[in-house]
């Protein structure tokens, strides 16, 4: 088994289940111990290759402060993982248009009554997926203009914050909510809250790795932070650190205020820094519906936390690849496979069905029997009618939608059609219980 091409979920569902026709059995061992096994596997090909006499630790070692170094410092060893990875939107969410021609998406020649800048006002870009926001150097800060560019639906919309929970600490005027306080410290990597310096705009080597003086003198792993022979808490509050709503356990941090975990390295523990942030059970607020999911964007770590993959040890990036792959989110795989690595028809972890096209009733080759369409249906908001995946992995009946005004996987996609509908077709469908998927 070639363990360096499998992902841990595959690794663990292995260990757990056995491998059929290889004579391989199934361990059933308690969770924690089935991952302290895939970690095992995984740490192999280093400390086969080691020549000290101890294994590689996951914290950089040798009692010497690491210092930023930058992402291209990477490059000469990692070269294919770096070639990957500068294509990635991680390594291209900010960028200078002066340097990046073509950073800015829309034709700012053409009048708009929202767009009051011109293309040489804009000193840094910010987005390409979703949406574009441009922003200003004023002294040593940045701030974003009030207009904002809708990638899906090529058109502007207005870009004032208004409901946040920052906001009252701010005026009304985006050129009066410098960047360094909202946004820079997950755009970036090293961001110096005393000096508003960083060492490299964008998601760099280091924003995952920490610092890497240590490493590129000594290219031992030992002297480099690796997520991936963390805990599958520590793993994970690396992309929750960024990928979340939250607010640092400080505030104000001399004297204003953060929107971002001030502090956090990725050796650190992301709780020590930054608290997601609340919810009260039955209200729908600017970040939460009313059963806990999250509404709005950057709150995959907010879903996550409360999924039962996460409970089982499943990391972020048992999933995404953030180094860079030819598929959407960089996954490491096309999403209608991936899930069935650790999932299939009469699989242990389920579903329970003698094949796919039985547990999800559409065809086997439809867009309704991928997993996602069901589990990880688009209803958080990023702008407008542009919506992202939720991460609970929980299936949103259309009850819930009568009750919590919660979107239903059903009716995201059948949009021509109602909620008594679909909780009708899911009463017709055999073997779904009553009780939760249609009550």
């Amino acid at each position: 088994m070639e363990s360096v091409h499998r992902s841990d979920g595959e690794l663990f569902y292995l260990i757990r289940n056995g491998i059929r026709n290889t004579a391989m059995p199934g361990w059933q061992l308690p969770d924690e111990e089935t991952w302290q096994i895939v970690s095992y596997i995984r740490c192999l090909p280093w400390t086969a290759s080691l020549d000290a006499p101890s294994a590689a630790t996951n914290r950089p070692s040798g009692g010497v402060a690491a210092r930023y170094v930058g992402s291209a410092a990477c490059q000469s060893c990692h070269a294919e993982i770096y070639e990957r990875w500068k294509k990635t939107p991680m390594a291209n969410v900010v960028r200078d248009p002066r340097e990046h021609p073509d950073a800015i998406l829309p034709d700012l020649s053409k009048a708009d009554s929202l767009v009051k800048f011109t293309r040489a006002d804009v000193d840094l870009v910010y987005g390409s997926l979703w949406k574009q926001r441009y922003f200003k150097k004023v002294g040593d800060d940045y701030f974003a203009f009030p207009a904002q560019w809708d990638v899906t639906n090529k058109k502007w919309s207005p870009y004032v914050v208004k409901a946040d929970w920052w906001v009252p600490f701010y005026p009304p005027d985006n050129f009066q909510r410098p960047t360094s306080m909202l946004c820079d410290g997950c755009h970036s990597v090293n961001d110096d809250v005393k000096s508003r310096t960083v060492t490299e705009w964008n998601v760099g080597c280091e924003r995952c790795h920490g610092p890497g003086s240590e490493h590129v003198k000594n290219t031992l792993s030992a002297a480099i932070y690796n997520p991936a022979r963390a805990d599958f808490v520590a793993a994970s509050d690396v992309c929750i650190s960024c990928h979340s709503q939250g607010r640092p356990l400080v505030n104000p941090i001399q004297g204003n205020y953060y929107d971002w975990p001030v502090g956090y390295e990725p050796m650190l523990k992301l709780s020590d820094f930054w608290k997601l942030e609340d919810h009260k059970p039955g209200e729908t607020t600017f970040t939460h519906f009313a059963d806990g999911t999250a509404h709005k964007n950057r709150m995959q770590g907010n879903d996550y936390v409360s999924s039962q993959m996460y409970s089982h040890g499943v990391t972020c990036f048992s999933c995404h690849d953030v180094h860079g792959t030819d598929y959407r989110a960089n996954l490491r795989k096309a999403p209608e496979t991936l899930c069935l690595d650790c999932h299939g028809p009469n699989s242990p972890n389920g579903p329970h069905a003698p094949s796919i096209a039985a547990h999800t009733h559409h065809l086997a080759e439809s867009t309704g029997s991928q997993c996602i369409a069901c589990h990880m249906p688009r209803i958080a908001q990023t702008l407008g009618n542009v919506n992202v995946s939720s991460h609970t992995f929980r299936f949103v009946s259309p009850t819930s939608s009568e009750t919590l005004k919660i979107p239903n996987a059903c009716n995201v996609c059948h949009t021509d059609k109602t909620t008594a509908w679909a909780s009708d077709a899911l009463k017709s469908w055999e073997g779904f219980s009553p009780w939760r998927v249609a009550p």
